[in-house]
């Protein structure tokens, strides 16, 4: 399918919609500075905004500026993205400001490709960067342009392939206008997110109907043509509770990985039984639990694929001498160590147990989470 609109036409029509129904109030746009952009751009990857405000104005209430943030620890980056998911995003900003402060000064970056270069931005999160904080003429191509695009252009083919991609990108250029590129940059977000939705667009309220293919030929619902679909595999894995007067113990997971750099629960295969958790006991803490109980078992979703998470809640007196002394492992009580980034199955398994040892130091009752 072919368009036969002019891509004049459609720049003017966004911007007019933009100015009377478009978000003029999100909190990254006054001020609209590169930093505060950026940030807003990396937590909106695979987020809805709703769910990022809240997180966005804590973030930048602790870390203001690019300086603030490249001199935290990253536990305490960790920390205010928990909850957020894909932690990668969060490992990346600590690393991409601290290039921004070593190499560039303290500043962004004027230049697409040099901010390319930085960990976790890409093309589209730098020219949104360009396009919001300096009006430079950047095409941007995120999921709510792709929609867009995909259906007022009757582009078929799935986004994620090559082809499709390049298609996409070319009419996102040809269709960026020179003049006012910061309010049509958001206009088109915000078309995407609030008007030509995922499920049921609102077509009637589209400043681009008139000429959309896909609403021509009723493949709203089609385009853009999905994924192909593959079954999500299911893992499994036993975390340990594993529980002393001090507290839970948490240990730091590898930096790269899942949940790469957050604080977790010690784990065992996916079959673990109740002996192979007491040799994990005598293996790292040199202690013989007191008392051991299962719990229920529940499933955490990721993009890609399941993880059933049995947890496993082990009493223990004290461990060897000189275990804790290892950097990697702490005693968590809810009070110390309360600023350690946490995932967010872990933090509701220590919340629950927590909340059991808060009000029955001798409860054995079952806890439930939610998937």
């Amino acid at each position: 399918m072919t368009a036969s609109a002019e891509p004049r036409a459609f720049a003017p029509r966004l911007l007019g919609w933009f100015d009377r129904h478009g978000r003029h109030d999100l909190p990254w746009q006054r001020p609209a500075t590169p930093y505060r952009v950026w940030i807003s751009e990396i937590m909106l990857q695979q987020t809805r905004v709703a769910t990022v405000i809240p997180y966005y104005r804590r973030f930048m209430a602790r870390f203001p500026e690019v300086g603030d943030l490249a001199d935290a620890p990253l536990d305490e980056v960790l920390h205010h993205w928990s909850g957020l998911g894909y932690y990668a995003r969060a490992r990346n900003l600590h690393k991409a400001a601290r290039c921004i402060v070593d190499v560039h000064g303290g500043r962004f970056p004027r230049d697409r490709e040099a901010l390319s270069a930085l960990p976790g931005i890409g093309r589209s999160t730098a020219a949104a960067i360009l396009a919001l904080a300096f009006g430079d003429r950047e095409a941007i191509l995120d999921g709510n342009v792709r929609r867009v695009l995909a259906r007022h252009r009757g582009v078929e083919g799935w986004t994620g392939t090559a082809a499709v991609q390049a298609r996409l990108w070319i009419l996102a250029e040809a269709l960026t206008p020179v003049e006012r590129v910061a309010d049509y940059t958001q206009a088109i977000m915000d078309l995407g997110a609030t008007v030509c939705t995922r499920r049921n667009p609102a077509c009637g309220d589209c400043p681009l109907a008139a000429d959309c293919i896909a609403r021509a030929h009723g493949l709203q619902e089609c385009l853009p043509t999905p994924r192909p679909r593959r079954a999500q595999p299911l893992r499994r894995t036993t975390m340990l509770l594993v529980t002393a007067p001090e507290g839970v113990l948490l240990e730091r997971r590898p930096p790269a990985g899942l949940w790469g750099g957050l604080w977790g629960l010690p784990e065992v295969e996916e079959d673990a039984s109740e002996e192979a958790a007491q040799a994990w006991c005598r293996r790292h803490l040199g202690a013989d639990p007191l008392e051991m109980r299962q719990l229920p078992a529940f499933v955490h979703t990721f993009t890609h694929f399941r993880l059933e998470i049995t947890p496993l809640q082990l009493r223990v007196k004290a461990p060897a001498p000189g275990v804790m002394e290892a950097p990697d492992r702490v005693w968590y009580n809810g009070h110390a160590h309360a600023g350690l980034g946490l995932a967010a199955p872990v933090s509701r398994l220590l919340q629950h147990v927590m909340q059991d040892d808060g009000e029955d130091d001798d409860s054995h009752g079952e806890m439930r989470c939610a998937g």
